[in-house]
């Protein structure tokens, strides 16, 4: 079953292995590709995917953060990505680009800007964002927001991209609107299921109206938002109390599915969990020393990111650990329950998120018709060529990915690859495996 091809709107995947959305300092600092970022993706392409989702490209040109990821908020990010696109392509892999905003969830910026504060209602959020205070959008900015999604999704497509994917999820700006226990307006974007999707809407209709009915298009939502993982303070409390601590169930995201197929959507992409990092996004371990290593880099944003760096710093790793750990475990295909439901109520193609590692469970995933693909990052990481192992007949790779999520915790301050000691057979190793990941073309 991996290795069959699966074709989506006229485009044809040579198996069923995604390389999934993976951020990664790598471009230049004005955010134009580079062909180190060309060459940090064509990794992956030569390992054996049959796809490869982008990072998220944003689409406001005023949170262009982190630093060094590349956005698609101007016409002069294009010619770079359609220039190392092609050449991506050129191996054989299939090639999306994601695009989103994250509004207050924007991790960095050079100096602070209320702009990374926006959301769908005022508010405090302890976890998320560097920003004090959640500021909300108003109409006029809401509208401008549609707008920047459409002529984003313009660009996709000169890039020369195989097709594009809207986030939905990991907290970003669209799931602002659409969890209850964020958005608390009253107006015609919040108090109603139907308002809060509203956002989602607007946005994939004027996608789908810039790109065509032709172009692959699709939707990464999240199936349950765990609004009480991980542990956080988030003021106000909402009411009813259900909304606030455990935010859209599958009842109204199934819902949101079947809104989105009548918008002519091409797949929905499926994972959990509200925020990134997130247990339901990233099972596996919280990368305590990584998550001090971010606050102590962004502490000059904000009181707020000021005050996690010193508890970080000051409270010992026996005490702090077990605390910000709070339902942090592994678990393979952790949201691959909830992609058999949205395949089996909505009938869109489902690719599913989350963990996956062994071929076996992926084999059996796909032979149960509880998702058509499944996209991973970590595992694809630690073992760039862990689908042409799959090929070969292993189960998983020789060194497999611990999922310690050391890498997700650094993808906003450091070059991106595998920091997990336990796999290398030393220090040296390791630093070399992630310069290798990040090395310029030959002058």
């Amino acid at each position: 079953m991996i290795f069959d091809p699966i074709t989506i709107n006229n485009v044809t995947f040579a198996n069923r292995i995604l390389r999934s959305s993976v951020g990664g300092r790598s471009a230049y600092y004005n955010g134009t590709a580079s062909d180190v970022w060309k060459n940090f993706e064509k990794r992956f392409a030569e390992g054996g995917v049959g796809g490869i989702i982008s990072t998220t490209l944003n689409i406001n040109r005023y949170r262009q953060s982190p630093m060094q990821y590349p956005p698609l908020s101007e016409d002069r990010f294009v010619p770079p990505l359609r220039k190392y696109i092609r050449e991506i392509r050129a191996t054989g892999v299939k090639y999306l680009i994601q695009i989103g905003d994250p509004g207050m969830a924007t991790q960095l910026s050079l100096f602070p800007d209320v702009r990374d504060s926006w959301s769908s209602s005022s508010g405090f959020d302890l976890a998320y964002g560097y920003n004090t205070w959640r500021t909300p959008m108003t109409e006029r900015e809401i509208l401008g927001e549609i707008a920047e999604f459409r002529d984003a999704a313009r660009r996709v497509r000169e890039t020369g991209a195989d097709g594009m994917e809207v986030t939905a999820s990991k907290g970003y700006i669209i799931h602002q609107f659409l969890n209850p226990g964020l958005n608390r307006r009253t107006d015609e974007w919040g108090g109603t299921p139907e308002k809060r999707f509203r956002l989602l809407e607007e946005i994939v209709k004027a996608v789908r109206a810039e790109v065509g009915r032709d172009f692959l298009f699709g939707i990464r939502l999240s199936a349950a938002d765990w609004n009480f993982l991980p542990l956080n303070v988030r003021l106000p409390v909402v009411f009813p109390l259900r909304a606030h601590f455990f935010g859209n169930g599958m009842e109204q995201t199934l819902q949101h599915g079947r809104w989105l197929k009548a918008l002519g959507i091409d797949f929905l992409h499926i994972d959990s969990g509200y925020g990134f990092l997130h247990p339901r996004v990233t099972p596996g371990r919280f990368p305590l020393f990584e998550a001090r290593l971010f606050c102590n880099y962004a502490r000059h944003l904000s009181a707020k990111v000021a005050l996690q760096a010193t508890l970080f710093n000051l409270l010992p790793r026996w005490l702090l650990g077990p605390i910000v750990g709070i339902g942090y475990r592994y678990k393979e295909g952790i949201s691959l329950d909830y992609a058999a439901t949205f395949r089996r109520e909505i009938g869109l193609p489902v690719i599913s998120n989350g963990g996956y590692q062994h071929r076996g469970f992926i084999e059996q995933a796909l032979a149960d018709g509880k998702c058509d693909m499944v996209s991973m990052a970590r595992a694809l990481l630690a073992n760039p060529d862990l689908p042409k192992r799959f090929r070969e007949g292993f189960d998983e790779a020789e060194r497999p990915c611990t999922f310690c999520s050391r890498c997700a915790g650094r993808t906003a301050t450091s070059p991106l690859g595998c920091y997990e000691p336990l796999r290398f057979d030393s220090i040296e190793d390791m630093e070399r495996q992630i310069m290798e990941w990040n090395r310029p073309d030959p002058a």
